[in-house]
């Protein structure tokens, strides 16, 4: 205890300059109140000035004008030297009249908001800060001797701390971190956004992060592994990061993984649609005319492994709709809008996760980062989907208009599974699911199995090609009636050959979509 209170640093003289004035009058009064001199520069001295406290303005300081419209104000020795200042400086302080800041208060400007906007480039530039991360990064290296305060939520405890005697050596540390993520996110969307206005390639040279951490989730993977969600700052269209949980348990790292696979799968399809996901993989997908019979359809995919499942929607949620997802357990539900009436049936089931997403207008998947030992892989979207008209039919049968319509649901739904991925489909809706296999003719059985005793007439869809006529000899046994693939193995011959021997209608996507 005697070593945290020796580590306290008395403070004197206080530099402040907020973009963000929130509390910075309350904050000024009680520095004010115990005694400490006040420097400040154009609208954060006006507005302390406002609240009746004596402030002294940055020129007055400098004997050098603010300047520039204002891009040029606190860059001077003897602000930077106050800050920078240690005990073995003292000497040629005083030789330079350079007086000590023991605290520098800083927020930046808002280029965020000002890019959110979508304010012309001339004016944006406008709204980059020079001076404030100077400010806070001179404050934060010399943490030693300085404090520095970068979020108005922190100015009560501050307050509460210097009329202690100061901050303590840990505190000040745990306040230098803070600016330096501060100033390190501020830099990263600049650099973000601005790679965007001047048309710069989609994946950059180099990787900038600009998350902001949710509270603690629930658990990782596993209960006995914390996690924790980052939420993308310049990713504003509608998803998991960005919906609103209105009812339900806290929200593990499985759910917002499987959250997201059941958004990205829904997002596919125009007409009413029902999603189920387990383990990052759909266990049924249905289109129909309503939400209530798509997802009655999906769930006659797999009712077994529907089981705790979370489903998303592409339509607002009604009361019937309600009364049929609590009729089995689910783990959650995301959909852009649920009625009031839905929400109050939802409402007996407490720990039922519920998401509303809002409009889904502006829906885009972000480009896929995974972390490996030592680094990250970036890659696009895998947004691209070739319309079946485009297809090949490789196959001496021709697809009749059903199995089109069948082969073009599975094409959109089979590059959601896990690799190695077969989905065996019925019009609009998912019959059997094979799913991340090492060998593709696993697949095909795990589908198969599946979708017995529904599987006669069906259609089947790949991820990837098939490397040998197994897989389609597999599924003409339980009557499939015509197969989508891309294409591309050296033996494709034979498989179509397989496919014409059991009058199977085949075409070629030339696109693989593995989902590893």
């Amino acid at each position: 205890m005697e070593e945290k209170e020796i580590s306290r640093q008395e403070i004197s003289r206080v530099l402040i300059s907020v973009s963000d004035k929130s509390g910075i009058k309350v904050l000024s009064k009680a520095l004010s109140e115990q005694g400490i001199e006040i420097i400040s520069t154009g609208g954060t001295s006006r507005a302390i000035s406002e609240a009746g406290v004596v402030v002294r303005p940055v020129e007055e300081v400098t004997n050098f004008p603010e300047m520039m419209g204002g891009r040029v104000k606190t860059l001077h020795p003897l602000i930077f030297g106050g800050i920078l200042g240690r005990a073995s400086d003292q000497k040629q302080m005083n030789e330079h009249n350079i007086d000590k800041i023991d605290m520098v208060i800083c927020n930046l400007y808002p280029f965020k908001d000002a890019a959110d906007k979508g304010v012309e480039l001339s004016s944006l530039i406008e709204e980059i800060d020079i001076g404030g991360p100077s400010l806070l990064r001179a404050a934060s290296k010399n943490h030693s001797r300085v404090s520095v305060v970068t979020d108005p939520a922190d100015y009560e405890w501050v307050i509460d701390e210097i009329s202690k005697g100061g901050l303590t050596l840990e505190q000040r540390q745990q306040l230098a971190l803070k600016s330096f993520r501060h100033t390190a996110e501020y830099d990263s969307i600049i650099q973000s956004v601005l790679g965007q206005r001047f048309g710069e390639e989609e994946l950059p040279s180099s990787l900038h992060l600009t998350g902001i951490g949710s509270p603690p989730l629930r658990y990782g993977e596993n209960p006995h592994q914390s996690s924790i969600f980052y939420s993308d700052l310049l990713h504003s269209a509608p998803s998991v990061a960005n919906s609103a949980q209105i009812q339900g348990k806290q929200l593990s790292y499985n759910n917002l993984l499987d959250f997201d696979a059941a958004l990205a799968i829904v997002m596919e399809f125009d007409n009413p649609t029902a999603v189920i996901v387990k383990h990052n993989n759909p266990c049924g997908v249905a289109s129909s005319t309503n939400l209530l019979e798509a997802f009655n359809e999906a769930m006659r995919t797999d009712p077994q492994s529907a089981f705790g499942g979370i489903i998303s929607f592409n339509r607002e949620v009604d009361a019937s709709l309600a009364e049929e997802i609590i009729s089995s357990f689910k783990e959650g539900i995301i959909a852009p809008s649920f009625s009031k009436k839905a929400l109050e049936i939802f409402s007996s089931k407490k720990n039922l996760r519920i998401l509303e997403l809002g409009n889904l207008e502006d829906y885009h998947r972000s480009p896929s980062l995974r972390s490996l030992d030592g680094g990250w892989l970036l890659q696009e979207a895998d947004e691209v989907c070739i319309s079946i008209s485009d297809c090949k039919v490789v196959s001496k049968r021709k697809p009749t208009n059903e199995e089109l319509e069948g082969l073009d649901f599975g094409w959109k739904v089979v590059k959601h599974v896990k690799s190695n991925a077969i989905l065996f489909t019925d019009k609009k809706r998912t019959v059997g699911i094979g799913a991340g296999q090492m060998s593709r003719i696993d697949s095909v059985k795990i589908a198969t199995f599946k979708s017995i005793p529904n599987s006669k007439g069906t259609v089947m869809a790949s991820d990837a090609f098939f490397p040998f006529r197994d897989g389609i000899d597999e599924a003409a046994k339980v009557g499939v009636t015509a197969v989508i693939q891309p294409g591309g193995s050296v033996r494709d011959q034979e498989v179509i050959d397989a496919a014409d021997e059991h009058n199977i209608a085949m075409l070629f996507t030339g696109m693989r979509h593995f989902k590893h």
